[in-house]
């Protein structure tokens, strides 16, 4: 049993084999699928796809990278699309859901068909904030990183309101493993921990996960210890990347979520070609290796990871 806690699925890259992609998940193994959002519109697509399909949740969010999209209006329209995505979310697309129902529907037993939550009730397939955070590796302008900066504190206090974990993109300038992105980061996250257990807020025991992680060790120790977990994705299987498999070795199983970041990230031996969420196997292959231990422990605690941080079942 695995999950994809970070799986693009909305992008257009999916449109022409999409139920494919999910036949082949199920067929993996996977149990959960959760697909961010990176501004307001693709916000809607990926409830459009958990709406759906019983299996996929949501998040919802602004990517560092797209704050030109970014108003005024923005917190507050994510804000109502958390409290009543139902209502906001067109209906016209559930005439052509059928078939993607019936799909995930196939297998009686199957955990994500039997885990289904009602149709009509959409808040709970909204399980995160995010994308959220800082990436200075595209974005280099002070005042364009000042306003990331501003943007990802506003919807931390988002979070804070409708007690949802985020999900956290951060990227240094150059790709280095340390720099201003990282202290940045901590000194966000720290300052917002603080609130949290301020206000005795649920989500102080669960705020988040560093997405696709790329920092030092100390960064990542020091995440942990703000009770964030780390997410790994496909690099952990490349050839040059042992000093990111030395990080992973150093951190404990009980902190780490397998995810995809399909369709990028694509893990070996699949390297060069689209990723897909049933690809998740190789980097739990990776783990275990590095970990010393089997698939199956691997898969059994970072799912279990998963449903804690998100909330969405066994």
């Amino acid at each position: 049993m695995l999950t994809d806690t970070h799986c693009h699925l909305d992008f257009n890259k999916f449109d022409d084999d999409r139920d494919a992609v999910i036949r082949r998940a199920l067929d993996a193994g996977l149990t959960r699928i959760l697909v961010p959002a990176l501004d307001y519109e693709s916000a809607l697509s990926t409830l459009r796809l958990a709406d759906s399909y019983p299996g996929i949740f949501a998040a919802v969010g602004f990517h560092p990278t797209d704050l030109d999209k970014w108003d005024e209006s923005s917190v507050e329209k994510l804000r109502k699309l958390t409290a009543s995505p139902d209502v906001i979310l067109p209906k016209e697309h559930r005439d052509d859901v059928s078939g993607a129902k019936d799909l995930l529907h196939r297998e009686r037993d199957s955990s994500v068909a039997t885990n289904r939550l009602p149709q009509n009730d959409m808040r709970n397939k909204i399980v995160a904030i995010g994308e959220i955070g800082l990436d200075y590796y595209w974005i280099k302008e002070p005042e364009k990183q000042a306003q990331q900066r501003d943007v990802l504190k506003q919807q931390l206090r988002l979070a804070q309101e409708v007690s949802k974990p985020v999900i956290i993109h951060m990227r240094e300038e150059g790709d280095a493993w340390f720099g201003q992105a990282s202290m940045d980061l901590l000194e966000i996250l720290t300052e917002w921990q603080g609130q949290l257990m301020a206000r005795s807020n649920p989500l102080v025991e669960r705020p988040g996960v560093l997405h696709s992680y790329n920092g030092n060790l100390e960064t990542a120790q020091k995440a942990i210890q703000l009770g964030f977990y780390i997410g790994v994705t496909g690099p952990v299987t490349y050839k040059n990347a042992e000093e990111k498999r030395q990080i992973i070795r150093q951190l404990p199983l009980e902190r780490l979520l397998i995810e995809t970041d399909a369709p990028f990230l694509t893990p070996a031996p699949h390297r060069g070609k689209r990723n897909e969420p049933a690809f998740v196997a190789h980097i739990a292959d990776k783990i275990a290796e590095i970990h010393m231990t089997t698939r199956e422990q691997v898969a059994e605690i970072t799912t279990a990871n998963a449903a804690r941080l998100f909330g969405w079942g066994g």
